[in-house]
């Protein structure tokens, strides 16, 4: 290998690293629950990561959600808004038919209240100036019940158990 190739080589390992952003997040609990838990999100690319990890949960099914205000304040997570959803469509099942940005599924809690979900798309960025994929300033809810995928505008997915501030 000539130095030109050794040199294209360690300038695309360099721009390779620096195309990734990673951010890191405890989970708040919300309405008088104890949830706890952590959600890790990482760019590379053009996909984004999430590694959503949950504890002390009631067992069974719950939703989660990206909601549009970057607002953990209230004590019931009310200060998050509605579901983000730049692109004024109605709620329903990530990339099946019409769904918001924020709408990504459920979560299963375990008979000990842990769940963990993995989630990736080309559909977000971290920081970019597209404002219908950008997540920063954005929240993450994790709700009581689980999202039923058709009821207008939230899925009938209840209260707010957990919420985290993506900034």
């Amino acid at each position: 290998m000539n130095a030109t190739q050794l040199s294209l080589l360690a300038f695309s390992s360099v721009l390779a690293v620096s195309c990734t952003t990673t951010k890191n997040y405890a989970i708040q609990a919300k309405s008088g629950t104890d949830t706890q838990g952590t959600v890790k999100f990482v760019q590379t690319g053009k996909m984004v990561k999430m590694d959503l990890n949950v504890y002390k949960l009631t067992p069974g099914i719950h939703a989660v959600h990206i909601h549009e205000k970057g607002d953990c304040s209230a004590a019931d997570g009310s200060s998050a808004g509605g579901h983000w959803n730049p692109t004024a469509h109605q709620h329903g099942r990530w990339d099946q038919g019409e769904f918001h940005m924020g709408d990504i599924g459920n979560i299963n809690a375990d008979k000990d209240g842990t769940a963990r979900k993995i989630f990736k798309t080309d559909k977000w960025c971290i920081g970019c100036q597209d404002e219908s994929k950008n997540i920063i300033g954005k929240t993450l809810i994790i709700h009581a019940k689980e999202d039923d995928f058709h009821t207008q505008p939230t899925g009938n997915a209840g209260g707010r158990v957990g919420c985290v501030e993506i900034k």
